[in-house]
């Protein structure tokens, strides 16, 4: 597989770990976006959270890949924007807010790991 001949990514698990679950955090916020869009306006809050959230921390992968020296920041910024979002989800009842919240959490824990890496 090509990726793994990204050698500053290949040799570090941690940031191979945060890519991937960045990219995991994008997709169930899209699907949690989409899913609340559907769901009226007390939802509003929870779609527009969940899509600045996909847009953050697929940037961040992004940066990673990279090797952006911008990537620790964004880390920090992405893992505020996961707990905000995180706690927004966690107030509605919805399967699909439930399950985006705890992806979320990882995705910000594995945020935090980065920026204070």
């Amino acid at each position: 597989m090509a990726l793994t001949q990204i050698d500053h990514v290949s040799e570090n698990e941690e940031m191979q770990e945060c890519i991937d679950s960045c990219f995991e955090c994008a997709q169930a916020c899209e699907w949690c976006a989409d899913e609340c869009a559907g769901e009226g306006e007390e939802m509003a809050e929870c779609l527009r959270l969940c899509r600045d959230v996909a847009d953050l921390a697929t940037m961040h992968a992004r940066f990673m890949v990279r090797n952006s020296g911008y990537s620790s920041d964004l880390a920090a910024v992405t893992a505020d924007a996961c707990e905000e979002c995180a706690d927004e989800c966690e107030q509605h009842d919805a399967e699909h807010c439930q399950v985006c919240a705890d992806v979320l959490r990882e995705c910000a824990e594995t945020c935090r790991n980065m920026a204070s890496a």
